[in-house]
């Protein structure tokens, strides 16, 4: 494993910085393909562990938003294949993963109250995909001294259930777990915006982002759902959403114009 691991380091010296589609550096260490498969490898782990949901319905309400989205992705994820699963589950929560893996919990279509709020959650979780923060947040890990911990879960065979676990976690998928953290603020912040772009250019109305985490907002303390606890929202998040929807307005109209109106309905 150690030999593994240090032969993984000295490839990764080879490679450097980069920029997310906002224009923010990025320290990038790992390969698209190693993402992909671990990204694919923890979402089969998931779909083994979770009950999927078989109602025709609430899948088609969400493949269908989805759809749209990817529908108005940069290249070359609009030609991608996505995979999207809903797990039955009072959970409110949702997440992507690389690999083109989308999962969200039917507990979540009870607060997004409409299609244009599942949008935005849809849209944040695969802008932090796009925007690669999974690889970023594990390549941090690993400059700052976890290697042996991050370079473990791309030399594994197999993911074991202490190996998922860390994956998961790199990639955000649940609260903090060993030693890798949610998403920053700052991973955050750019998923929201990207999201919001991606949902406007879909036709879906960008202002409903705020309304989507003021719904969130309510149903915290002792029953705070699992999407708050690696997605912060704190009333300056809704400020800076509520600030961000009229540059994406625009855009938004110009969907509508083009007739591109969501018809998604559960």
């Amino acid at each position: 494993m150690k030999i593994g691991i240090a032969a993984l380091a000295s490839s990764l010296i080879l490679s450097g910085c980069t920029e997310s589609p906002t224009g923010r550096s990025q320290l990038m260490l790992f390969s698209s393909g190693q993402l992909a498969s671990l990204g694919d490898d923890s979402y089969a782990q998931l779909k083994a562990k979770e009950k999927i949901s078989t109602d025709a319905r609430t899948n088609a309400y969400v493949r269908c938003i989805t759809d749209d989205l990817i529908a108005v992705l940069p290249s070359p994820w609009r030609d991608r294949q996505w995979d999207v699963t809903v797990f039955d589950s009072e959970q409110v929560n949702a997440f992507a993963l690389p690999g083109e893996n989308i999962g969200v919990y039917s507990g979540l279509l009870k607060i997004a109250e409409n299609r244009h709020q599942l949008a935005a959650v849809i849209g944040h979780e695969i802008a932090h995909v796009i925007a690669d923060h999974g690889n970023e947040r594990m390549s941090n890990q690993f400059a700052v001294g976890l290697g042996l911990q991050v370079g473990s879960v791309l030399v594994s065979e197999n993911l074991d259930s202490e190996t998922a676990a860390l994956a998961m976690a790199a990639l955000g998928i649940g609260a903090q777990v060993g030693v890798l953290l949610p998403y920053s603020r700052v991973h955050e912040s750019e998923s929201d915006q990207l999201g919001m772009d991606y949902m406007a250019a879909a036709g879906y109305n960008p202002a409903e982002a705020a309304n989507l985490w003021r719904n969130m907002a309510k149903i915290g303390g002792a029953n705070t759902p699992e999407f708050l606890s690696t997605h912060p929202s704190p009333q300056s998040r809704i400020q800076a959403l509520e600030a961000y929807a009229p540059k994406v307005q625009e855009l938004y109209q110009q969907a509508a114009s083009q007739r591109r109106k969501p018809l998604c309905t559960l």
